[in-house]
């Protein structure tokens, strides 16, 4: 066939700001030497006849990489080889298509394109190439006649493995308060910034404690995204994501090496890179009440600049509901996780639950904190809000985690009331707590109802898994799906697929899980792999200060772009943009593009973690779920947190309980005439025993039907209550 002997050889050419060249090797090139440009033709060899065909020569300005056209649309990493294997081809007759050698001089495969669909929010007519029976491993192309021939792409086991090290090592990049030496970060080397050791207490902030002006130490964490803040909100699903990443697979983590500088220690890298940002999360609260600052924060979001150059001054802003409400979820997490690195992180699980316990109470004292942009004066910080007026998501998620990891249903029971979760974002993080309940379905108390929230979690699940068959892209991504940060929602998309599938081991949800995946690397409507460093066409200009101020050409690796929205085509004018109304096509490869081309850590974990889950299940790793021990803070009194009533220290005496520790009896004196309740709970948190009474009087309490043990008494009244450590011998 004719298109067997046309052999095509790409040799980018890119002089572009420090004037680099990739081919044949790298090396620097001085524009002021450059007079003329001369191509050879098997230079230095003998004399061919031959045609040579050129698809693109530019000569000047030139924003990026060049793509082949644009027809057709694939997976540019890759595919497994039993794994399902699907091309989108646009605007192409019916016919056939063929799988061809990566020089494109041999035809492998063969098979037939689907019926025309339109995909309405790319505005095409596409047709499905479905070559999941091609399973040789190698390196190929796709082609089809009259639309010609589509980026390469491999067939081979583990085709996903750097992807997901690279998203993974992105976070390492990410790293704020350190200098990333060559060692470990090759050319994206760079001088420490923001030490933060000397973070300002913005009045909003301000407490008895800690006044206006008054400096702490908030070291350490990963820059949010493109800009340098910190933001409580937005690290607490990020954090999550890569820690779930751990605790769903922790056999294919165990042995994943990442080159970072803690990679020589015992503990698996992904855990040393979360810490990395659980660290700086511990420094978010205040020591004094518990309660969590929303973000350090510039008071602007600054230049293009190295973050060793910007040195301005930094804050912390005031505490938030949904901050403290995150931080306590997450430290429950980590809890539960580092309890089994006891040996290597000595007192840092402790660290973590009684600093969880202790935001869910701050957040059960003040349930209605939110952000408050009047309170950002004195002065002006303008930076990302993160605001959120509805916490019932962060309260359910918290409880829940504090539940699985300390096995006290009081917890349970301060959020137990089941809602149909819906795509997690950081605004919405209902499902997260979902996802840890299912997954630890069978280590939790019985009052747990872990089959109505499987059953809810599977229902969400269905909505992506059915639209696979249904849109023509043969992708989760529909037209509402393309708003700020879309390719977060495919990602999040395929991580709730991940879910079901682990449940059930049902392969549908696994397949449209890759096929979510496929989404992101290159089987949407602007021909891009979204993932930097990885696939032939992938962004060279994102919206991410370091990649746009290190004098490097290529960015930083393994960062997601935001992908393709319509929400704020002013940021470069909408004339940069190929369309104005599809939003599928609304994109692009600019700096200036911060609504479509910008980095932010929670998209890149919920990609980490649906690449790495994939991999981790072709790998054929082991699925069950680690059996964890429960943890309690060390004051177990905090634990008893079943109302939202406040511990009254005056209250507290008009009370006396003796002896303690106890035996044969406890005696329960009351000086207070109004009407109280007693409950004495196991560290469970299930009330054994409790009565009412009224009235001063001394109540005995036999203790021969408890075990030998610690047990928290607590006495309730109106709006008071108090809470007493009792050890029964």
């Amino acid at each position: 066939m004719f298109w067997d002997s046309i052999n095509y050889k790409t040799l980018s050419y890119n002089f572009t700001g420090k004037f680099s060249q990739s081919w044949p090797n790298s090396s620097t090139v001085d524009p002021s030497r450059i007079v003329g440009i001369i191509i050879f033709i098997n230079g230095g060899g003998p004399a061919i006849n031959t045609t040579v065909y050129f698809d693109n020569l530019l000569i000047g300005s030139h924003t990026g990489m060049e793509p082949p056209p644009a027809g057709i649309r694939l997976n540019q990493i890759g595919f497994y080889t039993q794994a399902p294997k699907k091309a989108v081809c646009v605007s192409a007759p019916a016919g056939q298509f063929f799988i061809v050698s990566n020089n494109k001089q041999d035809t492998l495969y063969s098979g037939t394109l689907g019926s025309l669909a339109s995909y309405a929010p790319s505005g095409e007519n596409v047709r499905l190439a479905d070559f999941s029976a091609f399973r040789t491993p190698g390196r190929y192309h796709m082609l089809v006649p009259s639309v010609g021939y589509s980026h390469p792409f491999n067939i081979k086991p583990s085709v996903l493995h750097e992807v997901s090290k690279a998203s993974i090592k992105a976070f390492y990049y990410q790293r704020a308060s350190t200098a990333l030496l060559p060692t470990h970060a090759g050319i994206w080397s760079r001088a420490a910034g923001h030490p933060d050791h000397s973070v300002i207490v913005h009045p909003s902030a301000a407490s008895p404690y800690r006044p206006a002006g008054t400096t702490i130490s908030c070291s350490r964490g990963w820059y949010d995204a493109g800009d340098y803040n910190k933001y409580v909100v937005n690290s607490g699903i990020t954090t999550y994501t890569v820690l779930a990443m751990y605790e769903h697979f922790p056999q294919y983590f165990d042995t994943l090496h990442l080159n970072i500088p803690e990679s020589n220690n015992t503990v698996p890298d992904v855990l040393d890179e979360a810490l990395w940002n659980i660290r700086w999360m511990l420094t978010m609260q205040d020591p004094y009440d518990g309660g969590v600052y929303a973000k350090v924060s510039n008071e602007t979001f600054g230049g293009t600049i190295m973050p060793a150059a910007a040195t301005s001054p930094r804050y912390v802003v005031m505490k938030t509901t949904a901050a403290t409400l995150n931080f306590s979820a997450v430290m429950a997490q980590a809890a539960r996780i580092f309890s089994t690195f006891n040996t290597q992180l000595p007192g840092l699980a402790d660290s973590c639950i009684n600093a969880a316990v202790k935001a869910w109470k701050w957040a059960r004292r003040n349930p209605t904190t939110y952000w408050n942009d009047a309170l950002m004066v004195n002065p002006t910080i303008s930076t990302g809000a993160h605001g959120d007026n509805n916490v019932s998501d962060e309260f359910q998620w918290a409880a829940w985690e504090l539940y699985i990891t300390t096995k006290v249903d009081s917890f349970y029971n301060a959020s137990a009331s089941l809602v149909n979760p819906s795509l997690p974002g950081w605004q919405n993080v209902r499902a997260l707590g979902y996802y840890s309940m299912v997954h630890h379905k069978n280590n939790v108390t019985p009052i747990a109802d872990t089959f109505s929230i499987r059953v809810r979690l599977i229902t969400l699940a269905n909505t992506y898994r059915n639209r696979i068959n249904t849109n023509a892209y043969g992708t989760t991504m529909e037209n509402n799906d393309y708003y700020w940060g879309s390719n977060g929602n495919a990602a999040n998309q395929g991580m709730v697929l991940i879910q079901a599938f682990k449940l059930t081991k049902d392969s549908s949800y696994l397949a449209a899980a890759l096929a979510a995946l496929d989404y992101i690397l290159g089987r949407n409507a602007t021909n891009y792999c979204f993932v930097t460093g990885h696939g032939n066409l992938s962004p060279q200009n994102i919206h991410h200060r370091i990649s746009a101020a290190d004098g490097i050409p290529a960015p930083v690796p393994g960062l997601l772009a935001g992908g393709p929205n319509t929400d704020a085509q002013n940021d470069c004018g909408a004339s940069a943009y190929p369309t104005s109304s599809l939003k599928a096509k609304a994109y692009a490869d600019l700096y200036c593009s911060y609504s479509t081309n910008e980095v932010a850590i929670n998209w890149n974990a919920a990609f980490a973690y649906l690449s790495s889950a994939i991999e981790a299940i072709y790998s054929g790793v082991n699925l069950t779920p680690v059996q964890y021990a429960p943890v309690l803070p060390t004051n177990i009194s905090l634990i008893i947190e079943t109302t939202s009533v406040q511990n009254s220290s005056s209250y507290k005496k008009a009370f006396s309980v003796y002896p303690n520790p106890a035996s044969g009896h406890i005696s329960i004196e009351s000086n207070d005439d109004d009407e109280y309740e007693i409950c004495i709970f196991d560290l469970q948190g299930k009330c054994l025993y409790s009565e009412k009474f009224s009235g001063s009087k001394t109540h005995q309490l036999s203790t021969e039907y408890f075990n030998s043990g610690i047990y928290v008494a607590q006495i309730r009244s109106g709006s008071h209550t108090v809470n007493y450590k009792i050890v029964v011998e």
